[in-house]
């Protein structure tokens, strides 16, 4: 027999339905303020169907996303329990959004007469430098 998705959740029943152990539950409880599931006479958990929303989102965030701890609670310093659980859109320039670089070829940038000289020792000095590293990386 299944429980209703209005029903509360003991941990146990909570840690099944996130595919996380009960252990870590009781880690995140302590690391985000915004986990406060019930707690019944002698300690024991309910997590109403919000707060599993929540778990899933941190879940999610940590997991999936690659965010740390202290990333997440940024993001909810920040943004907000909307974002944790995925209602929320995120912020421009907030950092929680992961960008893949641009893997194209630079434009060409044509220079002029001191920053061509100055680029060029630039260049001259990085390219010295990896020589250095490489030959202090073979002995």
């Amino acid at each position: 027999m299944s429980k209703s998705a209005d029903a509360f959740r003991t941990i146990s029943e909570a840690s099944d339905e996130l595919g996380v152990p009960q252990h870590v539950l009781r880690f995140w409880e302590t690391k985000f303020t915004f986990i406060k599931p019930m707690k019944r006479a002698g300690g024991r958990r309910l997590y109403r169907p919000a707060d599993i929303a929540v778990l899933e989102g941190v879940k999610r965030l940590l997991h999936s996303d690659g965010m740390t701890i202290r990333g997440v609670q940024k993001l909810y310093r920040e943004q907000g329990l909307a974002r944790i659980t995925g209602q929320g859109s995120p912020a421009e320039g907030s950092g929680a959004v992961m960008v893949e670089p641009s893997r194209s070829q630079p434009e060409p940038v044509s220079l002029s007469g001191p920053d061509r000289v100055r680029l060029k020792a630039a260049l001259a000095a990085v390219e010295a430098a990896k020589r250095r590293l490489d030959a202090s990386l073979e002995a």
